[in-house]
């Protein structure tokens, strides 16, 4: 099973408690040995393949539909929202839709409410990263929620990402909010459950 990077350095850090404790009480060695597996479960990082279909918009991360709306957005104009919720249990890794260069990033520091609510997406620490498609803006945004610590973003303005490409994750469960052109038909509806990169959001038709 592969492990996001980010969560190496903890889970060393787990196994090397686990070790020393080992030689003084086998009880908190269990204990902590217990701990490093749920953080390994946590930062599994599984292979995907995505299929590349002109026009297709997959899902920026695993979890489940809590918010469509239109908004509008000083990168994107016009633009559908879709906002997926990741829970403790959703694979966090984070996942670019399409193909795109990043033209747009910006980090706003914030509050930590639970991330299914659709104020969470105005008032939570997150993080917006917009990319130039050619189907037009389209921005994924990362957004802190009431339990999750860190969110990992590992993009720079011109970096050109493949669809399905990885680009960064959110720790301890969040939300993703994906920002689509307006025109976009959408393949979900609220309530559904989707897969970083497998799950097609919405498709542009000529």
């Amino acid at each position: 099973m592969k492990i996001s990077k980010e969560g190496l350095s903890t889970i060393i850090f787990l196994l090397l408690c686990t070790g020393a404790f080992a030689f003084i009480s086998w009880i908190p060695a269990l204990i902590i040995f217990a701990l490093a597996c749920v953080v390994i479960w946590f930062f599994r990082d599984p292979e995907r393949k995505t299929e590349y279909k002109d026009g297709y918009f997959y899902s920026p991360a695993d979890g489940k539909i809590v918010e469509i709306s239109n908004c509008d957005h000083k990168f994107t104009g016009n633009a559908v929202k879709v906002g997926i919720f990741m829970n403790l249990f959703s694979v966090h890794v984070n996942r670019a839709p399409c193909m795109g260069r990043v033209d747009f990033l910006e980090y706003i520091p914030g509050k930590k409410v639970a991330a299914f609510s659709p104020k969470a997406s105005e008032i939570n620490e997150r993080n917006y990263v917009g990319l130039s498609t050619p189907y037009g803006a389209v921005m994924m945004t990362q957004i802190a929620g009431l339990v999750a610590r860190r969110i990992v973003c590992r993009l720079r303005r011109g970096d050109v990402l493949e669809t399905g490409q990885r680009y960064g994750m959110i720790k301890l469960g969040s939300r993703v909010d994906l920002y689509l052109p307006a025109d976009t038909i959408l393949k979900i509806k609220i309530g559904d459950k989707v897969k970083a990169g497998l799950t097609c959001i919405g498709v542009i038709t000529d």
